[in-house]
């Protein structure tokens, strides 16, 4: 599929979250009489520019904005802010209030998904639906389960190293050196054919980014903030849902998450199953359009 230009010329800077200015995408169709806009929120490592399928394909009927959360992208990486879902669920939440000022659709893959569907949820009115792509969160009963002795030796030998910061700078390096981050993304996409320089290059130089380091550092502490659960989440939310599910993620147990979403998510929920990993809507865009244009239509 051939990149797309629209995400290098329409970047800008003109609005700031906590006074950092974060670097975000807009674009219009030629009729923008439609009362609602579309915001779309990127997942961990990755930046407005992973929507670059999505993009001009939406904004051709809606009113399109994408973000880059601050800590990744082109946005700043400060060293004084507390990472957290929290926090980002507050930056989509004055985005939309103070910039898009109607009601939106946030749509989310993985760590984004989290952050969508908490602001959603906050919104109220504002909150026109959500699209959750794999979305990162857990459920309380998922807290709740026992376990024995040998699991929570691991995960609390696990919980040591990763606070080691030597260790973690290592794993950092690991990470963001291009090699792997192409093996990791040829392991997250069924069809490898959007795995491409464009798309490596978009999560390696972010991660050249003085801070970058710390904002690693800050999602990946065992002893972090946890978030609102996202039952909790699902029971504020007024607004229409669709789940897109890319059914081979190898990071999520998909049909466990099926289970646990069905108890939980509103009565006005959409659900498809994609043949995808973990980033269906650049794994394979075409579908995905598709699948939010015609919700859209419906709501």
């Amino acid at each position: 599929m051939k990149q797309t230009n629209l995400l290098k010329d329409n970047g800008n800077y003109s609005w700031n979250f906590l006074n950092y200015p974060i670097h975000t995408i807009s674009a219009n169709p030629d009729d923008s009489s439609r009362e609602i806009a579309v915001l779309l929120i990127h997942g961990f490592g990755a930046s407005t520019d992973h929507w670059r399928f999505n993009i001009p394909v939406l904004s051709a009927k809606y009113e399109v904005h994408a973000i880059d959360l601050l800590g990744f992208g082109k946005s700043p990486k400060p060293n004084d802010v507390d990472y957290s879902g929290s926090l980002w669920k507050e930056q989509a939440v004055a985005y939309v209030k103070e910039v898009i000022q109607k009601p939106t659709v946030i749509v989310g893959n993985s760590l984004g998904g989290y952050a969508a569907l908490a602001a959603g949820a906050e919104l109220n009115e504002l909150s026109a639906g959500v699209v959750l792509l794999n979305a990162a969160g857990y459920f309380s009963e998922e807290k709740l389960v026992k376990k024995n002795m040998f699991q929570t030796s691991i995960e609390t030998v696990a919980g040591i190293f990763l606070k080691n910061i030597v260790l973690q700078r290592l794993i950092f390096e690991n990470m963001r050196n291009p090699k792997n981050i192409k093996k990791t993304l040829n392991q997250v996409y069924v069809n490898k054919t959007n795995v491409d320089d464009y798309l490596i290059d978009s999560i390696r130089n972010p991660s050249l980014d003085i801070g970058a380091f710390n904002v690693f550092r800050s999602v990946f502490n065992p002893s972090g903030p946890q978030g609102e659960p996202l039952d909790s989440l699902f029971h504020k939310l007024n607004s229409p849902l669709l789940l897109l599910w890319g059914s081979k993620d190898p990071w999520m147990n998909t049909p466990r998450k099926r289970d646990l979403y069905k108890k939980y998510t509103p009565e006005n929920t959409t659900e498809v199953i994609l043949d995808a990993g973990h980033c269906p809507h650049d794994e394979i865009p075409d579908q995905v359009n598709n699948h939010i244009l015609d919700w859209l239509k419906l709501i």
